[in-house]
């Protein structure tokens, strides 16, 4: 039987924006600059500007409040950075934290062996059969503590956020009396020195992690491993990203790390193709066991149903803020006509993301309208994220407002000074609706949806 006919009433999913489209984009309207750029940058890394820490700080917030505040089993804990360094001894990263490393002996350059190309050719010139003998590198950033360089002293940045909430299992479980299962989610700074970061904020030295550890009973830890699966897929999803760039990967058992007993990770469709956007892993009862045996101290749950203690399995939903922003922003790009035919360019994010929800736009710098339009602002600002603008033609600051993805404008013209009357302009259907000052805030949740 011949496969049916695609429906013609869904268009296909178009091509992702080329990179540098989006790195063009993301400097020209504010969203991400070159770190130390007046001094010539430095490699891999970016500072967010006044749009991308808003869109940073709206993903984890929604992160936080999908994870933390509207579930009942779920709490917060935001470790320290700096941690002993027997924590990464015990855990395994300053034995196994590690990329195979090869330099190129023609134009110097290094790479992580397992990202090079399968002819063999360096990435960088092109020449044939010119790598050094793999070796191992750690990726952990070391630091000393204390105004002496001494091995004593010696501590790493955290390449995880992970530890953090193992090491304080207990604290946790003593403070709240929770019972299995139960999470503890946390939201940081993490460092790796990676070997060949790149591909904008996709891979950097300096990332922020949002990850949540649930503690089950060993016997659930499949289904539990599944239910979270679905969970962080429709988290996405509920958020705005097309269904067609995002897709599952199941690690093969040759691919799990030593402490997984199953990984799927969840892969968006980026300008250089399909690649990992959040892991979600069974890291069993590795972490407990091994910081318990380590520390000695007794790091378990006493189950009153079978009056035992038990090491609760674990089950790791880890996802990168930056990454997370990144998926956002690409999926949001859009080109389409204009009501002239013409066009244009704007980001579709959903409105909890947007870095601006609503701006309120005088239709001009007129003494007249600034009163009233700074008094519609002021009604809106305590609601959502607001931006005041009264430079340049009406049409512009739409087209910039389309381009920085905010979802409602709102109008203040000369009829609003006899009608006490403002208009709302959709971002994406371009439809304008009148509705009394009065009502605003009313109207503009209704349409937003918070």
């Amino acid at each position: 039987m011949p496969d049916a006919a695609p429906d013609p009433a869904t268009p296909p999913t178009p091509d992702p924006p080329s990179l540098d489209v989006i790195v063009s984009l993301a400097k020209r309207r504010g969203f991400v600059f070159p770190s130390s750029e007046i001094y010539g940058g430095f490699a891999s890394t970016w500072d967010y500007g006044p749009y991308g820490v808003e869109l940073k700080r709206n993903v984890k917030e929604q992160w936080w409040r999908a994870m933390v505040r509207e579930r009942p089993d779920i709490v917060g804990l935001d470790a320290a950075i700096l941690m002993a360094p027997k924590v990464w001894e015990a855990s395994g990263h300053i034995q196994n934290f590690t990329d195979p490393l090869v330099d190129c002996k023609a134009c110097k350059q290094r790479f992580r062996e397992d990202q090079l190309p399968n002819d063999g050719r360096c990435p960088n010139c092109a020449a044939e059969h010119s790598m050094t003998e793999s070796r191992q590198f750690n990726l952990m950033f070391g630091t000393h503590v204390g105004p002496v360089q001494e091995d004593a002293a010696r501590a790493f940045l955290r390449p995880e956020t992970a530890q953090g909430i193992f090491v304080n299992f207990e604290n946790v479980l003593t403070s709240t009396r929770r019972r299995l299962p139960f999470g503890i989610a946390q939201i940081g700074k993490s460092f790796r020195n990676e070997i060949t970061p790149g591909n904008f904020t996709f891979r950097t030295r300096e990332f922020e992690q949002m990850e949540m550890e649930f503690f089950v009973q060993p016997d659930s830890a499949p289904e539990w491993h599944e239910r979270w699966i679905d969970l962080r897929e429709q988290w996405y999803l509920d958020l705005g990203i097309d269904p067609n760039n995002l897709r599952r990967d199941v690690h093969p058992p040759e691919k799990l790390s030593h402490y997984s007993a199953g990984t799927t990770d969840l892969q968006y469709r980026f300008p250089w193709g399909w690649d990992e956007l959040e892991g979600i892993a069974n890291r069993t009862d590795f972490d407990l066991k091994t910081h318990a045996e380590h520390s000695g101290k007794r790091l378990s749950y006493f189950d009153n149903d079978t009056n035992e203690h038990i090491v609760p399995y674990v089950i790791e939903p880890a996802a990168g803020v930056d990454r997370a922003a990144l998926a956002f922003l690409i999926d949001a790009y859009t080109v389409e006509p204009d009501e002239k035919g013409n066009d244009r360019t704007l980001l579709k994010f959903h409105p909890r993301i947007a870095p601006t929800q609503v701006a309120v736009l005088p239709l001009s710098r007129n003494e007249k309208l600034s009163p009233l339009a700074q008094d519609v602002w002021t009604a809106l600002r305590p609601h959502w994220i607001t931006q005041y603008d009264e430079t340049q033609s009406i049409g512009r600051r739409y087209r910039r407002q389309d381009e920085v993805g905010t979802p409602l404008c709102v109008t203040v013209d000369f009829d609003s000074l006899d009608d006490q009357a403002v208009t709302i302009r959709e971002r994406d259907s371009q439809e304008q609706v009148r509705v009394p000052i009065a009502g605003l805030v009313d109207a503009v949740r209704d349409k937003l949806g918070f």
